[in-house]
């Protein structure tokens, strides 16, 4: 079981190589969000470390639902999901790992551009490692929340807009605690601990519930 996951993760990372067009969109979008805020309301610094929080997840939440689409659609064009869906392998562990090689390379490269993120918006180092660390649980759960819409619409005109319908309901609570996490260490930090225990709830629950969820809808959408 854990040599089908690496392979295919590893398979992953090594066709995400080839296209390296998709991880830089991703960054940039995240980049070019987060750094329109400040021209259109100024450079005042108290608005600015007000906005932060909020404005960090907005743009990480978008920027991971870019490549969500083609999260499945290129092995169902070229005929790798059907074979991957006959394979003794558990279909949830591969989709984990193709899961895991999606977030790789669209959220964590946003966690290790946060700080750059904190000196734009004037935020100091303590709020700024809580910003990443929110990153560091929150994007996962966006990539296994987004695999269970890319899966549903896999095969489907206009896939990403439905993609969009379909979980943004669903990450409004990582989104209210992530943002709420940064807010909560600005003021002080005295209820800091009950947002990570969320986030970090939100996390497990998506672990072990999305898999199994988004292999049933790729066993679904290939019928």
């Amino acid at each position: 079981m854990w040599r089908g996951f690496t392979t295919m993760l590893k398979r992953d990372l090594v066709l995400a190589m080839r296209r390296r067009t998709d991880i830089l969109t991703t960054l940039f979008f995240f980049i070019i969000v987060v750094s329109l805020f400040p021209l259109g309301v100024g450079t005042e610094k108290e608005i600015l470390r007000k906005m932060a929080p909020g404005v960090v997840w907005i743009a990480a939440l978008l920027a991971s639902m870019l490549a969500l689409e083609r999260l499945f659609a290129d092995d169902h064009a070229d005929g790798t999901l059907e074979q991957m869906l006959l394979t003794p392998q558990p279909v949830a562990l591969l989709v984990l790992a193709k899961v895991t090689a999606h977030w790789l390379l669209t959220g964590l490269p946003l966690v290790l551009i946060a700080p750059l993120v904190g000196l734009q918006y004037h935020v100091g180092g303590d709020v700024t490692l809580v910003m990443m660390q929110t990153l560091l649980i929150g994007t996962p759960v966006l990539s296994l929340i987004g695999a269970i819409g890319a899966a549903l619409t896999l095969g489907l005109r206009g896939g990403g807009i439905l993609i969009s319908l379909l979980i943004l309901p669903l990450y409004i609570p990582v989104l209210v605690y992530g943002s709420g996490a940064v807010a909560e260490s600005m003021a002080g930090g005295g209820e800091l601990g009950a947002y990570f225990q969320l986030l970090s709830a939100f996390l497990i629950l998506a672990l072990v519930f999305s898999p199994w969820a988004t292999a049933a809808a790729l066993k679904i959408s290939t019928e």
